[in-house]
This record gives structure tokens, sequence and C-alpha cells, in this order.
């Protein structure tokens, strides 16, 4: 799109898609945008799997449990930087050319990692893979929950989010065929893993060529006539798909735009700190805790398997399996929930239960009480929680900023949780792992005060956005005569 001339305008294009039913449309975006999750559990998981496998010298990389730490460390680091960097570009170029670059990204990333032989490319490799992840995460969440009605966000945002554990259960299952050196030597197995990773990717990436781009972007940087063809093009094939005639919105719902090129970073800092500073403290606690808890365990559960409970290595990644199921099951059944009874009260209940259940598993498991099948029926319980509460962190983050600002805030929280979270964490239980039993349920604790005391800020601050539209819950920059009323 060439840059048009920049005006004052009213429209009633957010209304307009908030009224739509749900439709074969709105399917399409599901499964072309919101596969990236599975994309992440898969990586996640492979590295997590093969941990054990690439310590070994046949292997062709030899590395040591700590650097098994480092690399998922670096992963999240480039996952940070992606994030920043790409977050920026999605609210300024626009949401549809930033996550066909960042799939782009990946894809070559992972194929690449598949050819590592020493351990500085396989680093290399691992960061440019975040990278693509991370600016996956920006691009992706405010282009979701854009596109898909007010009533159905939080549970769509939810599934979505919790589609994760689908990759992650397929790559668990994946490993343990891959790891299997009666089938595929000990150095092909797991770059096998990595190419097959791309392959979804690939077929990913032809759908998502479908998705439009987000029509609230459009209209607020200059390209409403656009934004207007596309949403008449949305509603035509919404009212076939579903054989319903649209109803009409009542031109009170419009709001008065002044459109805009870009977002400067003072002005997002400036919108951050001064004008929403407790959502600021609300998503920063959200994304510190889960991060922490999420990164720590999943980057090295195969580890404490192997190392700690005599698990065979090619063994231990069925036990992600039930875990996986866990995690995909809770946004699942309980995210029709955070749109009914509300945000506030399902975030910190989940937050909170998952906390104080893996206080329970760490007093446990520093007990010497849980064998690897018990201690994986505790991780089971907890992230069954844990994951809802997960999921509706990113939902958060999305809801709760102003438009021009969206993609950037996802890419702040994401980036300054996951880089606090999950960087320290791998890298502490990397070290944990290797001192013993003791220092691992110590890691637990660590990461259920996290997640407690993010369900008392949730308590405290949380956002009541339930069937809201995202321009009720905060006031577009753009939008003429914005009030303070959603300020908090």
């Amino acid at each position: 799109m060439s840059a048009p001339a920049l005006k004052t305008i009213s429209t009633t294009i957010p209304a307009r898609m908030d009224r739509l039913p749900w439709s074969r449309w709105h399917w399409l975006v599901v499964v072309g945008l919101g596969t990236v999750w599975i994309l992440d559990g898969l990586e996640v998981t492979i590295v997590g799997a093969i941990g054990s496998r690439l310590t070994e010298k046949s292997s062709g990389l030899g590395l040591t449990a700590a650097q098994i730490g480092q690399a998922a460390a670096i992963y999240v680091a480039g996952a940070c930087v992606g994030a920043l960097v790409f977050g920026y570009f999605t609210d300024r170029f626009g949401r549809k050319k930033l996550f066909m670059i960042t799939l782009g990204l990946y894809l070559a990333a992972t194929v690449a990692t598949a050819f590592s032989f020493n351990p500085i490319w396989f680093f290399a490799c691992r960061f440019l893979t975040g990278a693509g992840i991370g600016g996956e995460y920006a691009a992706i969440n405010s282009a979701i929950d854009e596109l898909i009605p007010a009533r159905r966000r939080g549970v769509v945002d939810l599934a979505i989010n919790g589609s994760y554990w689908l990759g992650t259960a397929f790559g668990a299952i994946l490993t343990v065929f891959l790891l299997n050196t009666s089938i595929f030597a000990a150095d092909i197995g797991w770059r096998l893993a990595f190419g097959l990773g791309a392959v979804l990717g690939l077929t990913i990436l032809l759908v998502r060529r479908n998705v439009p781009e987000s029509p609230r972007w459009m209209f607020i940087h200059g390209h409403d006539e656009e934004a207007e063809k596309e949403v008449s093009e949305i509603e035509a094939e919404v009212a076939k798909d579903t054989g319903r005639s649209l109803s009409e919105v009542p031109e009170d719902t419009a709001i008065e735009i002044e459109q805009r090129r870009s977002t400067g970073f003072g002005e997002i800092v400036r919108v951050a700190l001064s004008t929403y500073p407790k959502r600021f403290v609300l998503g920063l606690s959200l994304f510190i805790g889960q991060a922490f808890l999420y990164n720590a365990v999943f980057f090295t559960y195969a580890l404490v398997l192997t190392k700690l409970l005599d698990v065979p290595d090619d063994i231990a990644p069925w036990s992600l399996v039930p875990i996986a199921i866990g995690n995909f099951l809770g946004p699942l059944l309980l995210g029709r929930l955070f749109d009914s009874i509300g945000r506030k009260v399902m975030i910190s209940v989940s937050y909170i239960g998952s906390g104080i259940l893996l206080v329970v598993t760490g007093i446990l498991f520093d007990a010497r009480l849980l064998d690897a099948t018990w201690l994986t029926v505790c991780w089971v319980v907890v992230f069954f929680f844990a994951s809802a509460g997960a999921s509706a962190a990113y939902l958060t983050v999305s809801e709760i900023f102003p438009m021009e600002t969206r993609a950037m805030a996802i890419a702040f929280f994401y980036a300054v949780g996951t880089g606090l979270g999950g960087i320290i964490g791998p890298l502490l239980f990397g070290q944990f792992i290797e001192q013993g039993i003791s220092a691992v349920a110590l890691g637990y604790f660590i990461g259920a005060g996290l997640m407690i005391a993010a369900g008392l800020v949730e308590v405290f601050l949380g956002v009541n956005a339930e069937r809201k539209s995202l321009e009720e819950i905060a006031d577009p920059l753009s939008q003429k005569s914005a009030s303070a009323s959603h300020q908090n």
C-alpha cells in the first residue's frame, strides 16, 4: 500500500466487525494465524526432548547440561529481540506484512538448525528461530484480537494460545520416534525433527496468504477506503456462509479518528507509564510469572527425568504427552468462563491456584515421594490451571492498551517478562539439575511464588474486559476527544 493522505474520518468498522456471526471466514483466521503456537510448542518440546541426546558425543554436538540451558536461554533471548523489533514494525507497517515475514524467518532458521555441527552454529540458529517466533507473537496476537468479534475474543484467544500444547504433544511423540537409534542414527534423528517442523510451518504459510490485513490498522493509518472495501467483502462472505442477513450498525457506534502514519517509542512509553500505569504493572506481573514457570520447567523437563529420576532418554518425551494434553484442555475447557464469569476472577484463580499446586509438588518432590509417573501427574494438574492463566496473559495485554500500541505492548511485555522469567528460569534450572532434587524443588517454589504474586496483582489491578469492544476497553490514541474514562 502506498502512503496515503491523512485526514479525520468517522467509521463504524469496529462495530461492524464485532457484530459478525461466527463463520468459516473466522475459522480461516484461526487456522492461518493461530497455528503459530503449534510451531512454538513444537520447537520448545523438540529442544527439551532431545536435550539428553545432544549431550552425547554421538549426536554430533556433545553439549553439556549447562549448554542445553544456555541454548534455551538464547532461544528466548532471540524471541525477546524479535518481539520488540517486529512488534514495532507491525504497528508501523501492518499486521499482514509482518506475520508473513516472521514466519519466513522461522522457517529458514529452523531448517538451518538441522545442519548444526558445533555449539556456536546451534546457538545462532536457536537465536534466529526465537526471533521469528517472538515476532509472530506480536503480529499474530494483535491481528487475531482485531479480527475476532468481542463476544468470542476471550474463548478464541485462550483456545488459540492453548494450541501451543498440540505442538508440544506432536513434538513429544515425534521425538520418541526420531530418537530411537534402532531407526535413526544418533546424529540424524534430532536433525529430522527440526526439518519436519519447517514442513508444518510451510503449510501454515500457504494458508496464511489468504488472511487479510486488520481493517482497524488500515483505517487508522490512512487506508480507510481499502478498509471499507475489505470489511464489505468480509460481511458478504460471512452472510453467504451463515445464510443470515447481517443487522444494521447504528451510526452512534461510529468513532472519529485522526489518521496517523506511525506511533513513536516516546508516545508508546508515555501511554504505558503515564496513561495506564496500573495496566503496565499488571501486564509485567502476568508475563514474568508464567514465563519463568513454563520456560524453566519445559526447557529442562527431560533432563529432570533422565538425570534425576533415571528415565531412559528415548522414553522421557512420552511423559510430556499427558502434560501437553492437560495444558491444552485448560484453556479449551475454561476459556468460556473468561468471557462469562470474567477476566479478573478467572485469571486470579488460575494463577494463584496453579502456584499453590506447584508448592505442593515441590514439597513432595523434595521429600522424594514422587517418581517419574507421579511427578508427571502433578505437572498435569498444575499446568491445567497455569495454561489458562498464561494464555490469558497474552489476551490481557492485547486488550488493555490502545490500538496504535497493541503490537508493541504485546512485544514489550513478552520481551521483558520472558527475558526476566524465560532466560533466568532455564539457566537456573540447568544449574539446579546438576545440584540435585532439592535444588530443583527450590526452583518450583520460586516459580510458584511468582505465579501467586501475579495472581494477587490481577485481583487488585485486573481489567473487566470481557465482551467489550477493544475501543471501549482503551480509547485509540487517534480517536478525537478521547476520554480518560478507561485509564487505569
